[in-house]
């Protein structure tokens, strides 16, 4: 009966270890299962990590890429438009030194030539009766020209009769002439002091340089230049 009675305690010794190995064996594999799966977990996680502190890395460089190329655009624009301001500026002094210097030559024609000076008055003078077409003008003109104005007078009065086949009347306007540093011509006065044709040298070169000034770029700078810097 006792040996009946050990055999039993050496089953149930046997049937505890098997029972032990098996919980072992599932604790073992349970622990395997969590751990593969705290693996595969952290390397996703680490993963995701890796991705968004890239993808922060790149958009950063990107900005950063962005910044300096327009820093770049922006000093290389600067620098562009300080050259270009400068070559404007040089050609512009260039072009305005040659019309001074035009204004100059002019200046000097009445003390250098004074039969050539005297028919530019006439011409002048004329020009502004054929455009007023009155009866009755008056003629402003510097102090040191009146003699020569007068002069002109007498014989665009004559042309114009000849010419239109009326009689013309103009007067110098002594109380009130050019400024002595005026380069020369006249002004003509009709419509009862209301309409002034200016045909003062002055004014003739000035509507010489906006009609020759597209020309003159042209002749000095080239015409793809020219259209480049001033169209």
């Amino acid at each position: 009966m006792s040996q009946s009675h050990a055999l039993s305690d050496d089953q149930v010794a046997g049937e505890l270890r098997k029972m032990t190995a098996f919980i072992r064996q599932e604790a073992l594999e349970k622990a395997r299962e969590i751990q593969l799966k705290a693996d595969e977990e952290f390397a996703i996680e680490k993963s995701k990590l890796v991705r968004q502190e890239t993808a922060a890395i790149d958009t950063q460089y990107e900005k950063k890429f962005k910044q300096a190329s327009m820093s770049q655009q922006i000093t290389r624009s600067t620098l562009a438009n300080r050259t270009r301001l400068r070559v404007l500026s040089s050609r512009q002094e260039l072009l305005d030194d040659l019309f001074q210097q035009a204004r100059d030559q002019i200046s000097g024609i009445a003390a250098k030539d004074a039969e050539k000076y005297g028919t530019v008055l006439k011409g002048l003078v004329l020009e502004g009766l054929y455009a007023l077409n009155e009866d009755k003008v008056s003629i402003r003109a510097r102090k040191q020209d009146t003699d020569a104005v007068k002069k002109a007078i007498e014989e665009a009065e004559k042309e114009f009769k000849e010419t239109v086949g009326k009689e013309v009347s103009a007067e110098v306007d002594e109380e009130e002439p050019l400024p002595e540093g005026s380069a020369g011509g006249v002004v003509i006065i009709g419509g009862q002091g209301k309409i002034e044709i200016n045909n003062t040298f002055e004014e003739r070169l000035r509507l010489l340089e906006i009609d020759a000034l597209p020309a003159v770029r042209e002749t000095l700078f080239g015409k793809n230049t020219n259209r480049r810097f001033y169209d």
